[in-house]
């Protein structure tokens, strides 16, 4: 009966998603151009014959640009109006014609802390009740602001007077943990939903998907990912408490909307800490996960898992996109989940079944590491190609580089593992595409006209290798203070920064920090974040003094009795045997990625035929560039495809922006940027002109940071 009632609810499901209408394309309303988050623009006023005209039109400087600010904003516009976020996250009206300020809204005001936690902000949501009730919605450090869209004033009857903090309604204490939000959340009907950012070491909090009222701020709904007794996945988690204990598991990188069957779709991220999963033993449902839910009541429609037990960081790094396939004469909604290792899956948007075969194979299934469990098998798509390679051998390896580099790195090769699912390792294990991917938080575009989906793609190798970690430092003086920030560093520090502080992939390095910061500015850094760094407001003031003891080499204070009043009880949750020593890219001497190029690429996936129509390299190093070497760099920030013909991207480190031939993959345009544009474009038309609009921040892959919105027209 239960069967034969499930068919039934299958059939309705794929009848109403059958019904879908067509989105207006000609606008750029939502964080993606539109709530299915397609990257797709209608308009073709530029076009494969004009783009060599196309020049700068106006450029806004939001002033606030410091040594390592970012901006990541694909920014909307509504009327004649673009709104954006500045490197420190201010928000601002900007008339979309001319670049001129409408108005802007520092955050920094509603908070008598000074040196907050100022995250990266990737876009806004934009809520229309009336003429005169128009709210803008985003978050900076751990509150989701609700702001009038006309004046820049917070509304005040939102939550706490225009704000709510996000360490709210997620059914356990976590004030003291790290919560924010990066990614906009998604309007559906008087609600807001959204996804957060939380830390990705054992002390995290959970991920839950929330919707807020976006009159009141009152929570309508909740989405448990990890989930509570008797909800569906609860025993996918061999730990019966896990669910009031672990973390993670979120939708970090923003959610879609089939607005008309009022179904939203995220991609969760991986289950805290992310590289041992001894605590966190099983298939830890709904990590990993795309999930369909409905937009009313928050209640799981369908999920699929693309990792099991995930001890890569493997998580989907983007919304899943909404397509529809042409597939043996039917027309299918579908949504397409692209992730970090270049894999692409293809679902059946009303019942989550693959469209095209995705096989489970056995694994590597064990590990030195003591307590882990591995997956016995993992997902393989069998039809749909990748679109990033996904393996180091010998032969990969760079030969741009003399000779005597190349043996360096073929000898480090030799004593890692190389294997796609081996297990992190205390000898190193490669992880590739990398840990920011094949496909990063930028996102694909998708291409109505022609069913192509195009992704840009990082190819970096990264080495995780994993120490044992040593007892947390009791609180009675027994041991100095050097002795216990040392442990202290290893738990919370080293994972990004290093065994050595010397920094890795896009975290810096702590050397040298004496000469920054006072110890009082540095305490108030642990207490606050900053950026990309949480808040270690979980360690006590004992905790944090050590620490700072030790990162700004403090010699005499290191020797003197660690005493903590403070002490608790060791959280078997949270102290964990091992971690990791950093994110280490696996680089040549002389900075280059260890594999040969391209290490950026540039795809485009025919989904209806599941293959590679065209693939470019993507971005290049300059001095590579003169040896007459086109080498792809890493890069971040999505593509734009639009009816004229053109796929528009920035993304890339050399700070150009290109537009290229959506068909052919012909490199038709490019100009420099004030500084790199790590971003999506936004294209809009106004009075009969076309726009095109870039975010150029830069401050990833240690470039220039930069403060700067550039418009292109015609």
């Amino acid at each position: 009966m239960k069967k034969n009632l499930r068919l039934i609810c299958l059939l309705i499901a794929g009848a109403l998603f059958a019904c879908h209408s067509s989105v207006n394309y000609d606008s750029w309303p939502a964080y993606g151009g539109s709530k299915d988050v397609v990257h797709y623009s209608g308009l073709q006023q530029i076009d494969t014959g004009n783009i060599g005209g196309l020049r700068q039109v106006w450029a806004y400087h939001c002033g606030d640009v410091d040594s390592n600010s970012q901006i990541q904003v694909n920014p909307i516009v509504i009327g004649h109006t673009l709104y954006g976020v500045s490197p420190r996250l201010k928000l601002f009206a900007l008339d979309a014609v001319s670049g001129q300020v409408k108005w802007t809204f520092d955050p920094a005001r509603m908070t008598a802390v000074r040196n907050w936690s100022m995250n990266v902000c990737r876009g806004v949501a934009y809520y229309r009740g009336s003429e005169t009730d128009q709210r803008l919605f985003y978050s900076a450090a751990s509150f989701l602001y609700c702001i009038d869209a006309l004046t820049g004033k917070p509304v005040d009857s939102f939550g706490d007077h225009g704000r709510i903090d996000l360490h709210r309604d997620l059914g356990r204490d976590v004030g003291k943990l790290f919560v924010s939000g990066t990614s906009p959340g998604v309007i559906y009907k008087d609600m807001l939903i959204i996804g957060d950012r939380v830390a990705e070491e054992a002390d995290a909090a959970p991920g839950h998907i929330r919707a807020y009222d976006v009159h009141t701020g009152r929570l309508r709904w909740i989405f448990h990912t990890i989930p509570y007794p008797g909800e569906e996945g609860y025993s996918s988690w061999m730990d019966s408490a896990a669910y009031l204990h672990i973390g993670g598991a979120n939708a970090w990188s923003g959610l879609s909307l089939d607005e008309q069957n009022g179904v939203v779709f995220a991609g969760i991220g991986s289950a805290s800490f992310d590289f041992y999963g001894g605590r966190r033993l099983g298939n830890d449902l709904f990590a990993d996960c795309v999930v369909a839910l409905d937009a009313a009541t928050g209640k799981r429609i369908w999920h699929f898992q693309t990792v099991h037990h995930d001890l890569w960081d493997r998580d989907p790094p983007t919304p899943p996109v909404l397509v529809t396939v042409q597939k043996e004469g039917r027309s299918i909604p579908a949504v397409a989940q692209v992730t970090k290792s270049g894999f692409i899956f293809l679902l059946d948007r009303a019942t989550g079944q693959p469209l095209y075969p995705v096989e489970e194979r056995p694994v590597v299934d064990s590990s030195e590491l003591v307590g882990e469990r591995l997956s016995p098998t993992q997902p393989y798509p069998t039809v749909m190609p990748p679109f990033a390679r996904q393996k180091v051998t010998e032969a990969d390896l760079n030969r741009l580089v003399p000779d005597s580099s190349y043996q360096e790195i073929r000898k480090r090769l030799a004593g890692y593992h190389t294997g796609w699912y081996d297990p992190p390792s205390r000898e190193g294990t490669i992880v590739f595409p990398g840990f920011d991917g094949g496909g990063e938080w930028g996102g694909p575009s998708y291409d109505p006209q022609t069913g192509l989906l195009y992704v840009n793609a990082n190819e970096m190798p990264w080495v995780l290798t994993m120490v044992d970690v040593p007892a947390a430092p009791p609180g009675s003086g027994t041991v100095m203070v050097g002795q216990a920030a040392r442990a202290l560093y290893s738990n919370n520090c080293m994972t990004c920064h290093g065994p050595n502080r010397q920094g890795g992939g896009n975290y810096p390095p702590l050397t040298g920090m004496n000469k920054k910061y006072t110890g009082d500015q540095f305490l108030t850094l642990l207490a606050t974040g900053r950026r990309m760094m949480p808040a270690f407001r979980q360690l006590s003031p004992a905790e944090r003094q050590a620490l700072a003891a030790f990162i700004l080499d403090e010699a005499g204070r290191q020797k003197q009795p660690f005493v903590d009043s403070d002490a608790k009880t060791q959280d078997p949750y949270f102290h964990l045997p091992y971690t990791c020593t950093g994110y280490n890219k696996f680089l040549t001497r002389e900075g280059y990625p260890a594999i040969m190029p391209p290490w950026g690429s540039l795809t485009a996936i025919d989904l209806n035929q599941a293959k590679i129509v065209w693939r470019d390299t993507l971005g290049d190093y300059p001095e590579l560039k003169a040896r007459g070497i086109h080498s792809g760099t890493e890069n971040y920030g999505g593509s734009v495809v639009t009816a004229g013909g053109l796929l528009f991207i920035a993304a890339t480190s050399d700070a150009k922006f290109r537009a290229f031939n959506k068909r052919t993959g012909q490199l038709l345009w490019e100009t420099d940027l004030p500084a790199a544009g790590f971003a999506t474009p936004a294209i809009y038309e106004l009075d009969g002109r076309e726009y095109v609009v870039i975010a150029c921040g830069g401050g990833k892959l240690h470039k220039k940071s930069g403060d700067t919105y550039v418009a292109f027209a015609l």
